[in-house]
């Protein structure tokens, strides 16, 4: 048996031990260990179930693991479990404000992402163009027999805000455009195709960006990329000289432009389209974050900001070229919470200066100090790629990845010390077993954690551990708890439908803004804090369960919790004097708040309590 299908089972079964069945999980397993030299790089399906049976672990599988086992290899997940069809996205390469050693630089790619990323391919195979981006996705998952009436889209590409505003305009105009036209408009694509044609842009991915002139110029490109391995040139210069000042990036840039008056239509005409988007996220650097850009965040749609925090250690973020404070990201925290958006933080472990107790000490700060407080965690583990800075520290002896025991008693705190109204998404890059110089391989990190904390008598509450999925619910047994905390800016209620054994079916953050704490943190507030006028704020409504269609009701999103939700939500407001409550809602939630009294006022709905 070819090794690396050897550790791909290997990993595949320590999932299922761990009580795993997760298709996401075993993609990434997937796309980790890939045949060597090989046309097609990935081992499929029926190539793995040939040589289960035949693995040494097999028989001590009990009936219902194996059976879980060949379910997950037979069939296509339920990739909506979750209750959104979730469409990721990448914005084309571009210049990025930071100068962080342990990101790496793919000139192919936006900055910090890898051109043999799942995401990465499948953007750069659609031109980094948002329309087709988000067409290819909805027409894939629509195959598998997903339904798409709730879509969350994810743009990910380093600094959303170091892009143009005519650009991020254009990127996001496309985006609702894609999901307006998609199953009635067909052709699009092919109109599209055209348009560009009529221009002289031809709509060919080696003639549009910098990632498809690499693929041209395959040698030029490898020159390239060693000169910024090396350190002979940034990837900075080398993405303005190359792509930036080229003729063909400015004719270009002619095209992807559009304005607020054509966002709006577009925005207007999703609210009520068959495929609506139910949430829009961005990521960007805590020092990029302004009370102005984040009404322009509301302005293009977005529910959710994803934030590079990677650590709350000053000296620590100096070390690692991040040039962003502590000071700066308390205030960022404080800037989103106060307009309504949830915060999804980038953390990352094992950075150059710090040690498993250092980290562990600055985790545990990160959710447990009011300033900070996340709804999501990205919990990266540094890992060393040969186009990252970093590496020329790994030669010279000043940093060294952990070992698997150091990584796995880190990570194991990190999960203990996470409250239950916290979510990990994700433990661990899709990054390629091949592009790791050094640093943990293994994309079953968080399996691994869930198994320590078992033997340790103890687990993780956080959301995703809880989720309900698409297991069956009784209604009758649900009970709605309450979480409640303090951040720097706010009072937050955590409300939850849960089973008697704690999965989590839906739950609601409701945000009461305290005006004396944001005066302390904003002493020259003035209009654009009207978010303070004695106003509620409603940040997430979440209900778990297979995707429904918009007039379904065949699950747990249609037994009416988010309506239940929301009318607890109500009466904790106005018991704490609040006059009115706002909601974040997205542009194809609309409808869903107008019908429970919701009006729109400016880019919030809200109602008086």
């Amino acid at each position: 048996m070819d090794s690396n299908l050897q550790l791909l089972i290997d990993d595949l079964i320590t999932m299922i031990q761990s009580g795993s069945d997760s298709h996401d999980d075993f993609l990434r397993l997937q796309h980790h260990y890939r045949k060597p030299q090989a046309e097609q790089p990935f081992f499929t399906k029926s190539e793995i179930l040939a040589q289960l049976s035949a693995h040494p672990a097999w028989p001590s599988l009990e009936p219902r693991q194996q059976k879980a086992l060949h379910s997950l290899l037979r069939v296509k997940p339920i990739r909506t479990a979750s209750g959104v069809a979730t469409v990721t996205i990448l914005t084309k390469p571009w210049p990025c404000p930071g100068q962080c050693i342990f990101c790496p630089a793919d000139i192919r790619m936006p900055k910090s992402y890898l051109a043999n990323e799942p995401g990465a391919q499948r953007a750069e195979a659609n031109y980094f163009d948002p329309y087709l981006q988000v067409t290819n996705r909805l027409e894939s998952l629509a195959a598998m027999g997903h339904t798409l009436a709730k879509v969350e889209i994810i743009i990910l590409g380093g600094t959303w805000d170091a892009y143009p505003e005519k650009y991020q305009l254009w990127f996001i105009a496309e985006v609702f455009r894609a999901l307006n036209d998609f199953g009635t408009h067909q052709e699009r694509a092919a109109v599209r195709e055209h348009f560009y044609q009529d221009l002289g842009q031809r709509l060919h991915a080696r003639e549009l960006t910098l990632s498809n002139q690499a693929s041209i110029n395959a040698a030029r490109t490898q020159t390239a990329q060693k000169q910024i391995n090396s350190g002979q040139i940034s990837y900075n210069q080398l993405v303005t000289q190359e792509f930036l000042a080229s003729k063909r990036e400015q004719q270009l840039q002619t095209l992807q432009t559009d304005t607020w008056e054509t966002l709006a239509v577009l925005q207007e005409e999703n609210s009520h389209a068959c495929h609506r988007n139910v949430g829009l996220v961005i990521e960007t650097r805590p020092d990029e974050i302004t009370s102005l850009r984040a009404q322009n965040y509301r302005r293009l749609g977005c529910t959710k900001i994803q934030i590079g925090v990677q650590s709350v250690n000053d000296r620590l973020l100096t070390a690692n070229g991040r040039f962003v404070t502590t000071a700066q990201i308390t205030r960022a925290f404080a800037i989103l919470r106060l307009y309504g958006f949830k915060i999804h933080a980038h953390f990352m472990a094992n950075l150059y200066g710090a040690t498993p107790e250092s980290d562990i000490e600055d985790f545990a700060e990160f959710v447990t100090n009011p300033n900070y407080l996340p709804d999501e965690i990205k919990l990266y583990p540094c890992a060393l790629l040969a186009n990252a800075p970093l590496m020329n520290y790994y030669k010279q002896g000043q940093w060294q990845p952990y070992t698997h025991d150091q990584l796995l008693q880190v990570l194991s705190a990190n999960m203990r010390a996470v409250p239950a109204y916290m979510r990990i998404s994700r433990m661990i890059r899709d990054f390629s077993a091949t592009d790791i110089v050094a640093g943990n391989k293994k994309t079953n990190f968080r399996q691994l954690v869930d198994q320590k904390l078992q033997k340790q008598g103890s687990k993780s509450l956080d959301i995703r551990s809880r989720e309900i999925k698409n297991q069956k619910i009784d209604a009758d047994s649900l009970r709605l708890d309450e979480v409640v905390y303090d951040t720097s800016i706010s009072r937050e209620h955590f409300l939850q439908f849960v089973t008697p054994t704690n999965k989590i079916v839906g739950f609601l953050r409701l945000s009461l803004p305290q005006p004396q704490k944001v005066k302390n943190i904003f002493p020259n507030h003035h209009d654009d804090w009207r978010l303070l006028d004695q106003t509620a704020m409603i940040r997430e409504v979440h209900v778990y369960g297979v995707v429904a269609g918009l007039d379904a009701h065949t699950n747990s999103q249609h037994l009416g919790l988010g309506k239940k939700l929301i009318a607890r939500a109500q009466a904790i407001a106005k018991k704490h004097g609040y006059q009115k409550i706002r909601v974040i809602s997205a542009v194809g939630t609309r409808e869903y708040y107008a019908a429970r009294g919701f009006k729109q006022v400016g880019y919030y709905q809200e109602k008086g309590l």
